[in-house]
């Protein structure tokens, strides 16, 4: 019986050794290559991404030093996330989106206090990668900041 997620390989390069990983939100799922067919708005859970070492040090210059993301490098394909179950067709309704504003609201929160301790010897480099990450995909995405507050 499984009883845990699988290791998913590099988002960039699909190497199956991999080195670190962030969480994004669902919405960022558009963002990334081969989006078109996944309906984020039935993803529940932040989307994993993984990275292995070569790929992570050009994250890490993308997000740190030129405050950008890789993401529309990203192959969705290689991603982990959770989709809500169907139940739509044998019930024969159609259920309301899930919103994700909380989601999305809490994460931005939460990148934004990690950016803000940048120089606190004691934040880690990943954790800022995957702030920088979240700031600059949400802001393409035009999410509005009251909605982060």
């Amino acid at each position: 019986m499984f009883t845990g997620r699988t290791d998913t390989p590099c988002c960039l390069c699909g190497s199956p050794t991999t080195e670190s990983r962030i969480e994004v939100p669902p919405r960022a799922v558009t963002l990334m290559e081969n989006s078109g067919p996944i309906a984020w708005q039935d993803i529940v859970s932040p989307v994993t991404l993984q990275f292995c070492a070569d790929d992570w040090d050009l994250v890490c210059d993308l997000a740190l030093d030129m405050d950008q993301h890789p993401l529309s490098r990203c192959n969705v394909a290689y991603a982990s996330f959770d989709l809500r179950e169907d139940f739509e067709a044998l019930l024969n309704e159609t259920k309301a989106p899930t919103d994700h504003s909380e989601m999305e609201a809490r994460l931005l929160s939460r990148s934004r206090e990690v950016l803000a301790d940048a120089d606190d010897p004691m934040t880690e480099e990943r954790d800022l990668v995957e702030a920088a990450v979240i700031d600059a995909a949400l802001a393409e995405l035009d999410v509005s900041p009251s909605t982060a507050d």
